[in-house]
């Protein structure tokens, strides 16, 4: 017997307000999985001729993914704001809930031409609707999740205990999949942008260079290099199969503070992988502990198996 997503938010132990957060998400994803299955054939995949506040160019389906999760939380009454990467400034909505959603409504969106895996990537957080505080530790989150579009659409999600993957039935319904997934503490995979290599700090081209030395280095087991380009497609195949997904501060980044964005990117994530009995690092703090400075605030992401983690940890401790 089948478990639908309404079942299993059911029987979780949280709170009905948030459970329909989560589900508001859950829709939006689907919705969004519609759109983008079409989208070629609609002549969507196309830049839309401006510029997010990241100062990248937003694709016609950045804008569109971010409407239909614009939509669905403004109908519902328990969310009281919305962050997103598409949107210079958050989004205060009429409805006094007791939540906020931070989000980056269509990951990997580059990809799109070509056909590979993207994803939304959201992190709910309480606020009081009063004097709403945008800038919590990721470590305060109530729940996060990504959907990625793929062959298959994938729902993971997370109240903080356990991560849980849900599939799209061809009715249009999330159903249970797996549960309580477990990343390998120790992997032979790892992912970063090589041609990176020249702006990389000591810490991550000394791990990079252990790794590439294989079974005659000091790591003394070979290693594979993966890297999609969409942060959904690396992470989701962390926790599947293990593996650690760097994309550290370097020489180029470090006047941003990092590449990837902390409240709906590297939070969400990191609370997923460590839900799953990953770890989760900056290079010099566990990402879930670093205090926002601001809602696009960016950071150095290294995260995945524990043991390659605490590798890359042990790399940095010696600056």
């Amino acid at each position: 017997m089948t478990t639908s997503l309404a079942q299993w938010l059911a029987a979780q132990n949280v709170a009905a307000e948030l459970a329909s957060v989560v589900a508001s998400m859950a829709a939006a994803s689907a919705e969004i999985g519609a759109v983008l299955r079409l989208a070629p054939i609609a002549g969507q995949t196309g830049l839309a001729g401006h510029t997010n506040v990241q100062g990248e160019a937003q694709k016609e389906l950045d804008v569109v993914s971010n409407d239909i999760v614009l939509k669905h939380l403004a109908a519902n009454a328990n969310v009281s704001i919305l962050v997103s990467e598409e949107l210079d400034e958050a989004v205060h909505m009429e409805n006094q809930g007791r939540y906020m959603v931070a989000t980056d409504p269509l990951d990997g969106s580059s990809n799109l031409d070509v056909n590979v895996t993207v994803g939304t990537i959201f992190s709910v957080l309480g606020v009081d609707p009063a004097k709403p505080d945008l800038l919590q530790k990721g470590s305060a989150q109530l729940a996060a999740g990504y959907a990625a579009y793929g062959p298959a659409t994938s729902l993971v999600l997370t109240f903080g205990t356990g991560t849980s993957v849900f599939t799209l039935d061809s009715s249009g319904q999330f159903v249970l999949t797996q549960e309580g997934i477990k990343v390998p503490a120790a992997s032979g995979e790892y992912a970063i942008n090589t041609a990176r290599e020249r702006f990389w700090d000591q810490p991550t081209l000394a791990y990079v260079t252990e790794n590439v030395a294989g079974e005659t280095g000091a790591a003394g087991k070979r290693y594979n290099m993966r890297w999609v380009g969409s942060m959904v497609a690396d992470i989701h195949r962390i926790l599947m199969r293990g593996g650690i997904f760097l994309y550290p501060l370097d020489s180029e980044t470090v006047s941003k503070g990092g590449r990837l964005r902390l409240l709906y990117e590297a939070n969400p994530m990191a609370l997923l992988v460590e839900a799953a009995g990953g770890k989760s690092t900056t290079g010099h703090e566990r990402i879930l502990d670093v205090q926002p400075t601001g809602i696009h605030q960016r950071v150095p992401v290294i995260l995945g198996s524990a043991e390659e983690v605490s590798r890359v940890e042990g790399f940095y401790a010696k600056e």
